[in-house]
């Protein structure tokens, strides 16, 4: 496959993370993206399969995803059911077998991204059990008999916002790449892909104020990029300008703030900050 992974118009990708996908490309090894909430994992599947003009299959995993459902289901209480009444598919085991996301992906005609979203939410077992798959490949259908194999490897990406630690075993068939939180730079640039023509000014101050945010001491949830660009929109909504985020010792908070901070915890300490500045004067 001579087609390689870039930033696309709707995508900044970094030199380090286009230098991983495309290792992961190349050696044909799921690519386990990690990093915080907000930074892009998801997002990154999806511009992979853009880039390189792949289609692509999404298996987003919850706390009660077994491995097995990637692979199929097999319905034995619908065939008994059909057996009952009569019914001739039960002479047919696979009119009871429902086809998981990495079945869907091995018979794809053609190279498809498959994304395994949010793996650490799993029980932590999950990984161990799709390792002989994912490597080889292939994997066998015990009611029918059969094995099923890809016709065209997939480019696997796997996400994991770090909830759970990932066994060796399975870290060792993966290549790895963590999602550093952009520096100014590069949400400059992530920023005017999504609201192109921003004023400068109010970018300048309004990237002040959440790396200054970001930053502070004590805060249980630091915004995302996802949440600036939520605070940035609603900043362009409402006309301000950098004048208008101009904050005293009175009011700690930033305008509209309620895009950035997402608890409690942290707007009481945004508030006991400004009770402190004032305490001061």
């Amino acid at each position: 496959m001579t087609a390689r992974f870039e930033s696309t118009k709707d995508y900044v990708a970094t030199d380090d993370l286009t230098i991983a996908v495309n290792a992961a490309v190349t050696l044909e090894r799921p690519l386990l993206v990690k990093g915080e909430p907000g930074t892009g994992k998801t997002e990154l599947a999806k511009q992979v399969a853009a880039s390189l003009g792949l289609p692509m299959i999404e298996w987003n995993i919850k706390s009660t995803t077994r491995a097995q459902q990637g692979l199929y289901e097999y319905d034995a209480v619908s065939r008994l059911r059909d057996s009952q009444l009569g019914d001739e598919r039960v002479y047919d085991v696979k009119n009871y077998i429902k086809k998981g996301k990495l079945w869907q992906a091995f018979e794809a005609d053609e190279k498809v991204v498959l994304l395994i979203d949010e793996i650490d939410k799993a029980d932590i077992e999950f990984p161990n059990d799709l390792l002989q798959e994912l490597d080889k490949m292939e994997f066998f259908v015990y009611e029918t008999g059969e094995t099923v194999k890809a016709r065209q490897r997939p480019i696997v990406i796997i996400t994991s916002n770090n909830e759970k630690e990932l066994p060796d075993a399975f870290l060792r068939r993966c290549f790895f790449h963590y999602i550093r939180f952009p520096d100014e730079q590069t949400m400059r640039k992530i920023v005017e892909v999504h609201h192109p023509g921003i004023k400068a000014s109010l970018l300048t101050a309004a990237l002040t104020q959440f790396y200054e945010l970001r930053e502070t001491s004590g805060l249980k949830k630091k915004p995302s990029t996802s949440e600036v660009l939520d605070w940035l929109k609603l900043l362009l909504a409402e006309d301000m300008d950098a004048e208008d985020l101009r904050r005293d010792g009175a009011n700690a908070l930033p305008k509209l703030h309620g895009a950035l901070l997402k608890n409690e915890q942290d707007v009481h300490l945004f508030e006991r900050l400004a009770f402190m500045a004032r305490s001061q004067r």
